[in-house]
């Protein structure tokens, strides 16, 4: 083998699809959409239900807009979003942008929505230190998917935030896995090619945000296509999304 060889990324195994609800749950509107939400649009296509979660509305995002107005606009261009690859549920917990901190708080929230929801798989974005290389990850990204992981096996323990534990809601600990979109330990890897464009759409409907940013000449298809098919390349595929997988529970 040359040495080339040695340095191209391993295949990608296929993530399951023996499950019927997934719940999605991220630091900011248009986290999902940046590779993600292909991924959400083949499954609601196959008839899945799938939950979105965005523990902030992205407030501070905008540069040149007041969190007031930035807020609001963030989460009806998540809500469009959401609804072009399928999704019609999507929670806003509006936790303050920029500064979430891991810990018991969050953990508590977060505990909450899975116990509402009671998904078979839940889904996150990267949450290392970085993308891959030097790219630094976004402290909320990573509060957010630590806590996210806790929360999981916190939901099914009655024991811990019992308080919560009242009316119709009870501990859930059917949540088989969670991943983690775009991580760069990723090994598993669904494809996307048929639903691509709708990730693409997707993505789009973040126009304010993405104006805001100020990236002169950007364009969404072009970027998730240079991620969308260096990923298909390691399943064989035109396009795919990776995962990195947290099984939860023993011996799985």
């Amino acid at each position: 083998m040359t040495e080339r060889e040695n340095q191209l990324p391993s295949p990608l195994e296929p993530l399951p699809e023996d499950w019927q609800t997934a719940l999605a749950i991220v630091a900011h509107p248009d986290d999902i959409e940046y590779g993600a939400a292909a991924a959400i649009a083949r499954w609601t296509g196959q008839g899945k239900r799938v939950v979105y979660c965005m523990v902030t509305s992205g407030e501070a995002g905008i540069d040149g807009m007041h969190p007031d107005e930035a807020g609001p606009l963030r989460e009806a261009e998540e809500i469009a979003s959401a609804g072009v690859v399928g999704v019609t549920e999507v929670d806003f917990l509006r936790q303050p942008d920029g500064v979430l901190e891991y810990g018991v708080a969050l953990r508590r929230i977060l505990a909450e929505v899975v116990r509402r929801h009671r998904p078979e798989i839940v889904i996150t974005g990267n949450f290392r230190d970085t993308f891959g290389g030097r790219n630094l990850n976004q402290a909320d990204h990573i509060a957010v998917g630590r806590a996210v992981l806790d929360a999981v096996r916190d939901a099914g323990n009655r024991w811990v935030f019992p308080e919560q534990l009242e009316g119709d809601l009870e501990p859930w600990g059917g949540v088989r896995a969670v991943w983690a979109a775009g991580s760069p330990g990723a090994e598993h890897g669904v494809d996307t090619t048929e639903t691509f464009d709708a990730g693409v759409e997707s993505l789009e409907k973040h126009k304010a945000y993405i104006d805001g940013l100020g990236w002169e000449g950007w364009d969404a298809r072009e970027f998730l296509e240079g991620f969308g098919r260096q990923t298909g390349q390691r399943m064989g595929v035109a396009f795919a999304a990776s995962f990195e997988v947290f099984p939860m529970g023993w011996g799985e």
